[in-house]
C-alpha cells in the first residue's frame, strides 16, 4: 500500500471512528473509500468490519471507564442483535443491496423527521421506561438491526439509537454507550463469517482501524462531556449524510 494511500486510510478512519461512536454512518466514508483503492464492494464489507471491531473495543472500554456502561447488565439485548447479525451477515456475502439500501434510505428521514419534531425524547431519560429485563417486542426490534448490521453495517448505529431512546427509554449518551457495545459484539460474529468467506483484506483493515480507534477514543469522550444535547446535533448530521448517500446525492 502507497504511503499516501496509507495516510488517506487512517485519517478517514479517524473521522469515521468518532462519526460512529458519537451517532452512525462513519461507514459512508470508509465503505466508498475502500471501494476506491480498489478492494471489490464485498470485500470492502468485509474489510471495513475489521475496523469496526477494534472501533468499538476502545468505545466500550472509554465508555466503562467513565461508568457510563455497565456490562453484566446491558448486555442482553446484544443477544437478538448477534444472531440477526449473523444471518444478515451469510446473506451479504452474494446479494445486491441496492434496494435494501433505498427502503433504509426512506426509514432514516422518517427518523431524522422524529428527532427534529421530538428532539426531548431524544435528550432525556423517559421515566418508567427502562425496563430491568427487555420485553419480546425489544427483542424482535434488535434482532431485525442486527440483521441490517450484519448485512451492510452503514447506518445500523442510527436503529440502534432510536431503539435504545424511543424503544428502551434511555437518554442519548447511555443509548450511545450501549450501542456502541451491542455493535462490539455482534461485529466480532459477522467478521467471523467475511473472513471464512475470504472477503477481508487483513492489513488494509487494521490501517484502517488504527485511525477509528483514535476517532472512537475522541467519540466517546465528547458523548461524556457534550452530553445529550450536543450528541443530537451531530446525530441529525450523520442521518443527514447518509441519507444523502443512500439516494445517490453524492
Amino acid at each position: 500500500m502507497e504511503w499516501y494511500y496509507i495516510l488517506a486510510v487512517i485519517g478517514v478512519g479517524l473521522v469515521a471512528g468518532f462519526i460512529n461512536t458519537v451517532a452512525g454512518g462513519g461507514s459512508i466514508l470508509t465503505l466508498p473509500l475502500l471501494m476506491f483503492m480498489g478492494l471489490p464492494a464485498n470485500v470492502a464489507n468485509g474489510t471495513n468490519r475489521v475496523a469496526i471491531l477494534l472501533q468499538n473495543v476502545v468505545g466500550v472500554q472509554t465508555f466503562r471507564k467513565n461508568k457510563v456502561i455497565n456490562l453484566t447488565t446491558d448486555y442482553k439485548l446484544a443477544i437478538p442483535a448477534i444472531i440477526g447479525s449473523v444471518i444478515g451477515a451469510f446473506i451479504a456475502v452474494d446479494i445486491n443491496e441496492a434496494l435494501l439500501r433505498k427502503i433504509i434510505g426512506f426509514l432514516m428521514v422518517l427518523m431524522l423527521l422524529i428527532i427534529a419534531v421530538k428532539p426531548d425524547a431524544w435528550v432525556k431519560e423517559q421515566e418508567g421506561a427502562v425496563q430491568p429485563k427487555p420485553t419480546i417486542l425489544q427483542y424482535a426490534i434488535f434482532f431485525f438491526i442486527g440483521l441490517y448490521g450484519g448485512f451492510i453495517q452503514m447506518g445500523v448505529g442510527f436503529f440502534l439509537l432510536a431503539g435504545l431512546v424511543l424503544g428502551c427509554g434511555h437518554n442519548l449518551v447511555k443509548a450511545n454507550a450501549i450501542k456502541v457495545f451491542i455493535v462490539l459484539i455482534y461485529t466480532a460474529f459477522a467478521l467471523a463469517i467475511f473472513l471464512y468467506n475470504k472477503q477481508v483484506d487483513i492489513l488494509t483493515g487494521l490501517t484502517l482501524a488504527a485511525g477509528n480507534m483514535a476517532g472512537a477514543w475522541a467519540g466517546a469522550h465528547f458523548t461524556i462531556k457534550g452530553g445529550a444535547k450536543y450528541v443530537r446535533y451531530v446525530l441529525m448530521g450523520g442521518l443527514l449524510l447518509v441519507v444523502l448517500k443512500l439516494f445517490g446525492v453524492f
